[in-house]
């Protein structure tokens, strides 16, 4: 559409001489000025406008008709682009919620639905914070999360317990900063404890590193050296240094192919900082305590949305809009802790906050 307003526009100044011209940041704001000049032409002219089988339009119906349509198409266009809201797609019938994977994909065939993202906070078995998020990826929710739920709650946990999928630079961050010990699984945890990540030469964990000079040692015993220091900035605008390593010489190593798929020497990059945050968490998940909040998010948080969605059969949101869902999810929790407020009554487990680790035999 675009190419045919830059033709329309062309043939326009030549037939009126003008000078009209229609960039892509402002072809909106252009169109307009270009409506209002044929608007006031055809008002000076007495242009008369006709319609139906067999009349002639005169030029400047023409002209008007055509740029007013441009216009037309283009305000829905950016009406679309509004809607997205930093996503890349949004529903029509939902413009709140984004397409994503469903686990309950019944079809076999990864279809993607329009959904939210729900997070929940669990504390002694009770929801004590729920929100929605319109980004598919957890990453992005845990620092908001975190900071919504401090608002709402007047204080803030000493520690947070996630999964795996909450890990990143900015989240170890913000804990740091808000001095909340964080107890997060490291992506990587499981593989690490597998055989043939252990034998892949090509990570990084399977290689020497001598702290006094910063250089990496690869399976061939060549060092791989700091050249330069890399800036990168994150979806939410969180920046971290990443240090790029590289090989002194890959020529005619005989473990090339199993290490790296560049055509040049081997390139490493590496956040210290995040690697350092990184241990620390780890550290932190493989104490005694660690053990127990791991086991108890499994069974609290894990569990909650297990009765939500299958003993509550609560499978999809009725309302839509994102303020609309919101409100459903708090009524479900609330719901939820007034059963759970119950069954430990009825249960004598009032003052229990924690499940505690079985002994093995």
């Amino acid at each position: 559409m675009f190419q045919k307003i830059q033709e329309a526009v062309s043939l326009l100044n030549q037939e009126y001489i003008q000078s009209f011209h229609v960039t892509e940041v402002s072809r909106t704001q252009d169109l307009q000025a270009i409506c209002q000049f044929l608007e006031q032409t055809c008002k000076d002219q007495h242009t008369v406008f006709v319609h139906g089988k067999g009349k002639r339009k005169s030029r400047n119906q023409k002209y008007l008709e055509l740029f007013r349509r441009f216009l037309e198409r283009q305000t829905i266009y950016d009406w679309h682009t509004a809607s997205f809201q930093g996503r890349n797609n949004y529903c029509k019938t939902d413009p709140d919620a984004t397409f994503m994977h469903m686990k309950d994909d019944h079809m076999r065939n990864a279809q993607l639905k329009p959904g939210y993202n729900v997070q929940i906070g669990v504390d002694s078995e009770y929801i004590v914070a729920a929100d929605i998020f319109q980004d598919r990826n957890d990453v992005w929710t845990l620092v908001p999360f975190l900071k919504r739920m401090e608002e709402k709650l007047g204080f803030r946990y000493p520690s947070v317990t996630a999964d795996s999928g909450y890990e990143s630079e900015e989240g170890y961050s913000y804990l740091r900063e808000q001095k909340q010990k964080p107890y997060i699984k490291p992506q990587t945890y499981e593989k690490w404890k597998k055989r043939s990540f252990k034998k892949d030469i090509s990570k990084r964990e399977n290689m020497g590193y001598d702290e006094g000079t910063d250089t990496y040692t690869c399976h061939a015993g060549k060092k791989l050296q700091p050249i330069f220091l890399k800036k990168q900035k994150s979806k939410s605008g969180y920046e971290s240094e990443v240090t790029v390593y590289e090989c002194e010489d890959c020529t005619g190593c005989p473990y090339k192919e199993k290490c790296t798929k560049a055509r040049g020497n081997k390139r490493l990059y590496i956040s210290k900082s995040f690697l350092e945050k990184r241990q620390e968490s780890y550290e932190n998940i493989l104490s005694e305590k660690g053990i127990q909040y791991r086991m108890n998010r499994s069974i609290q948080v894990e569990g909650a949305f297990g009765i939500l969605k299958n003993d509550y059969e609560f499978q999809r949101f009725l309302l839509r809009g994102k303020t609309k869902v919101k409100l459903e999810i708090l009524l479900l929790s609330m719901g939820y802790n007034l059963n759970k407020l119950h069954a430990k009554i009825q249960n004598d487990r009032m003052g229990s906050h924690m499940f505690s680790i079985k002994e093995s035999a």
